[in-house]
């Protein structure tokens, strides 16, 4: 089941060239999976954030805001941004390093077209959404409990 877009989202994904909207509403709908599949992040809110979608922890303020886009210096790709003053990127690039394509500090790269790693992503995603939860208290915890065991 897909998550109603507010006319302002809906606008920009329009906007995007059709490989890149398809890519971008596959993240977006792993955004929402994701969220409703882990305890405690609770109704994700949408909303615009420097003109890009961006996936807010509103209601239980459990998370870091999440956002989509396509940067400008990699037309190859979409962008899963997070906020660069956390420490995402870096635990994902530790965790994920030849998974996942990275732009420093901020994003999650993935490619418009083929295969991608959507188990990478939806662990970084889920890691995002509980970020101020876990940094709490349950961190290492958290993030043990999803880095699948081998």
């Amino acid at each position: 089941m897909s998550e109603a877009m507010s006319g302002d989202v809906a606008g920009v994904f329009e906007g995007f060239p059709g490989p890149v909207r398809d890519r971008l509403e596959q993240v977006r709908a792993l955004i929402f999976e994701v969220a409703r599949d882990t305890e405690g992040v609770g109704a994700l809110t949408e909303t615009l954030r420097w003109g890009e979608p961006a996936y807010l922890t509103a209601a239980t303020k459990s998370g870091s805001t999440i956002r989509l886009g396509w940067p400008k210096d990699r037309p190859d790709c979409v962008a899963v941004y997070f906020i660069c003053t956390t420490n995402l990127v870096a635990t994902f690039r530790d965790i994920f390093a030849e998974a996942l394509d990275y732009s420093g500090e901020r994003a999650v790269l993935l490619p418009i077209e083929g295969a991608w790693a959507e188990g990478a992503l939806r662990q970084c995603i889920g890691m995002a959404l509980t970020y101020h939860k876990a940094k709490a208290g349950s961190g290492t915890s958290r993030v043990a409990k999803l880095i699948p065991s081998s």
